[in-house]
């Protein structure tokens, strides 16, 4: 699994005794050193995050000193009304946007005031992002979505000398979930499940530590959600994956091992 932005990465160096070694750097603990179980490390924490929008002269607080835990091999879901700060919290765990007060950590390291790049990086490398409303290329097969994220990661030339390695990884992730079969289909010739189901595979494609999940079964119905939610149990089952999935509905929401919810810009 690739590394984390060499800042956070330096950083976890001199903390190995933390909780949730970053990717490719698994530390020993010093030898009096005693570590928590893996499923009671905290992997992903918010810490007194606010964030506020503008609309006109009017300011709208959305999130009030919000604080989460995130155990690493745990699947969360957060659930709330529409429009409650569960999308804005979601993009903030994951460095799509900053807090206005408050801070974001992963690992036991601060990441909501790295750099631009670096956040790039850790989107890329450590956090699987999954969108609602899928976000996949027009122009692109399922194949070529799935792999863009290696093309975006290695370079061309890069992703040039390890295509077959890579084309491997994004067919097996493909198969994975059911898509063995529609390896060259765009996604206009894809049903909603099946676009869902590409996005994952997309998400997965770096082996991520965390994948993030928003509304991922909010544009479907009850059939395709229902698939959509047997991966995501098989992947955090089965593969340990850290999941964040937020989601309005109470049902979905019961699909997790532990539900919060966002009310008034505090999780209860």
């Amino acid at each position: 699994m690739s590394n984390v932005s060499s800042a956070v990465r330096q950083q976890q160096q001199s903390k190995s005794q933390q909780a949730g070694s970053l990717p490719g750097h698994a530390h020993d603990a010093a030898p009096d050193a005693v570590q928590a179980p893996e499923s009671q490390r905290t992997i992903l924490a918010a810490r007194d995050v606010r964030k506020n929008y503008r609309k006109g002269q009017n300011i709208i607080p959305v999130l009030r000193g919000l604080d989460v835990d995130i155990r690493e091999g745990e699947f969360i879901s957060i659930i709330g009304q529409s429009g409650c700060g569960k999308s804005t919290l979601l993009h903030l765990l994951g460095t799509l946007d900053h807090p206005d007060a408050g801070e974001i950590y992963f690992g036991g390291e601060r990441i909501d005031n790295i750099a631009s790049k670096q956040r790039d990086k850790l989107r890329n490398e450590t956090f699987g992002l999954v969108f609602q409303f899928y976000h996949l290329l027009p122009e692109l097969a399922a194949l070529g979505n799935v792999l863009l994220p290696l093309l975006i990661g290695h370079g061309f030339f890069g992703y040039l000398s390890n295509r077959q390695t890579f084309r491997r990884r994004a067919v097996e992730l493909l198969s994975m979930v059911g898509l063995g079969h529609r390896l060259n289909h765009k996604p206009r010739e894809l049903s909603g499940g099946e676009m869902q189901r590409t996005a994952i595979a997309r998400a997965l494609i770096n082996g991520p530590r965390v994948l993030l999940a928003d509304e991922p079964t909010g544009n479907l119905d009850r059939e395709a959600g229902r698939e959509i939610l047997d991966i995501l149990r098989n992947l955090n089952a089965n593969k340990n994956l850290t999941i964040v999935m937020v989601t309005h509905d109470e049902g979905i929401a019961a699909e997790a091992d532990r539900t919060v919810r966002l009310i008034e810009g505090r999780l209860e």
